[in-house]
């Protein structure tokens, strides 16, 4: 190998480039230390409605570890989504020394479960509400299996459209084990209607009820205190006064 020149001076050449990108990255990395590159500022991106920017500072603080190249963003990301309101946080880096986060917040549109603290967002989601959580009064609730929570939210918007023809709203619409739904309205009827069937879907049941229910109240004389949409062509009612009678309604 000595008595070739060529050979030596590649190996050289080799050498040489390894040795300066050893350099290269011993700079890198002293650099990286330095004061210079730690994290100085948090920017929180877009307007809050619930979240505190303290609660977001605290939940950081305790995973704000390195500098603006070695902080675990992921791990930043994941101490957030601990908070009660926030449904999904994104943080990238700002430079020079600054990190930038960004929060979607879960926007509450029923109340969930009978033990309360838990809430419906808009995506069918359950979620864990903190302070800020709306009066009970404020939204309707949703009562089931947790699995069926954005089916169910899907049934409470249909009824709230079909029933704001008729001048009422849904106060609460729950779902037994076997998922047979019953719902209540804002003046305290109940509306059995039954599960999900191919012939006979629960927006059929919906629709029949909202087209009746004029003709109830004109018929009897009073809000029924639970109407029952279970049957294929028709719906057995009874009225709300104690002791009322129960009569099968019109096919």
């Amino acid at each position: 190998m000595w008595n070739r020149p060529r050979l030596m001076e590649e190996i050289a050449d080799l050498l040489f480039t390894a040795g300066v990108a050893a350099l290269l990255v011993a700079a890198a990395i002293g650099a990286a230390r330095l004061p210079l590159f730690q994290i100085r500022e948090v920017v929180v991106l877009g307007e809050l409605r619930e979240l505190r920017r303290g609660e977001i500072e605290r939940a950081l603080s305790g995973n704000l570890r390195g500098n603006f190249f070695s902080v675990r963003l992921e791990t930043l990301r994941k101490s957030l989504e601990q908070l009660p309101w926030v449904r999904r946080a994104d943080l990238r880096r700002q430079w020079p020394a600054g990190i930038a986060v960004s929060v979607e917040e879960h926007v509450p549109v029923a109340f969930w479960g009978r033990t309360g603290g838990q809430m419906v967002n808009s995506y069918g989601e359950i979620f864990v509400a903190g302070a800020g959580a709306p009066p009970p009064e404020a939204l309707p609730l949703l009562v089931g299996p947790a699995s069926f929570a954005p089916e169910l939210l899907a049934h409470y918007r249909q009824a709230a459209r079909l029933l704001a023809s008729i001048g009422r709203r849904a106060r609460a619409l729950s779902a037994s084990p076997r998922l047979a739904l019953q719902l209540r309205l804002d003046d305290g009827t109940i509306v059995e209607l039954g599960r999900q069937q191919a012939r006979a879907t629960i927006r059929e049941r919906l629709e029949r009820f909202a087209g009746f229910y004029p003709w109830i109240l004109t018929a009897t004389g009073k809000r029924p205190q639970v109407v029952d949409m279970r049957y294929p062509n028709g719906f057995a009612l009874r009225a709300a006064a104690a002791g009322g009678n129960e009569g099968k309604g019109a096919p």
